[in-house]
């Protein structure tokens, strides 16, 4: 299960910095329409969810009494729908702010790295007991993972459009 993983975390990451990596910096400050974030505001919004992976992992767990991958089709039902607008909670809404494409290629990198490190070191098929999505019941590692990379997918299909947008204007 690991080496999956780690081949679907290697892959998603991928796609997003080839994505990120067409805007320039400029374009990375737009807003493309009325009640939109800038592409900067989306990578960071990434950066926010997707942080904190290796602290969750190392803290409390217990072994899980269903499928450790149960969860994985709502998760990526939900997350790969297109169609659905979502509102982020206040935590993970980014700041109104310049943002600098250097900075944020470096804390995905270091993301990246954390989910890699973590897919290899820990037993994925844990539940984790500190932290949850509000309106799901408690993940496991593996799924705790398929969020961050579903997760990841949908705001780098929303970056493309958001090239799309601006790069017509």
């Amino acid at each position: 299960m690991n080496t999956n993983v780690q081949k679907d975390i290697v892959e998603t990451y991928k796609k997003l910095n080839d994505t990120l990596s067409k805007f320039s910096e400029s374009e990375l400050n737009l807003i493309p329409y009325q009640g939109s974030w800038t592409a900067g505001q989306v990578v960071q919004h990434i950066i926010l969810a997707c942080s904190g992976f290796p602290e969750l992992f190392a803290g409390n767990t217990e072994k899980t009494t269903r499928k450790p991958d149960e969860k994985i089709k709502d998760i990526d039902g939900l997350f790969l729908n297109f169609n659905i607008k979502m509102d982020a909670p206040v935590f993970l809404q980014p700041e109104k702010k310049e943002y600098s494409k250097n900075a944020l290629n470096m804390k995905l990198l270091k993301i990246e790295s954390e989910l890699l490190d973590s897919a290899s070191k820990y037993d994925l098929t844990l539940t984790c007991l500190d932290f949850q999505v509000p309106g799901f019941d408690k993940f496991t590692m593996y799924e705790w993972i398929d969020f961050a990379l579903v997760h990841t997918q949908r705001h780098t299909h929303q970056l493309n459009n958001i090239f799309q947008y601006i790069t017509k204007l």
